[in-house]
């Protein structure tokens, strides 16, 4: 089992997108769910970023929605980064 770290940021961006997104609030609780039990479980489409956004990974909530993220695997510890649509996580 992991170990959600919630920033400030996530956490501002996380009530923010609940409140402009009311469909996805069970989505996004089940994704978080299963990032505790593990990140690596193919339907989360975890992946590395390159470039400026190097050493962060991200999941995906929808095809359109993703989370970004940072996993410590020796702490087994999540660090929450941000979410929002592809192109605002991206930038």
């Amino acid at each position: 089992m992991y170990t959600l770290v919630w920033t400030t940021g996530f956490t501002r961006a996380a009530k923010k997108f609940t409140e402009q997104h009311h469909g996805l609030r069970s989505k996004f609780t089940t994704i978080l769910h299963d990032l505790e039990v593990d990140p690596f479980q193919p339907h989360l489409k975890y992946h590395h970023l390159t470039g400026k956004l190097k050493g962060i990974q991200a999941v995906s909530l929808t095809h359109s929605y993703r989370i970004t993220l940072t996993v410590m695997v020796t702490d087994k510890e999540i660090i929450l980064l941000d979410i929002g649509s592809h192109d605002e996580v991206y930038r």
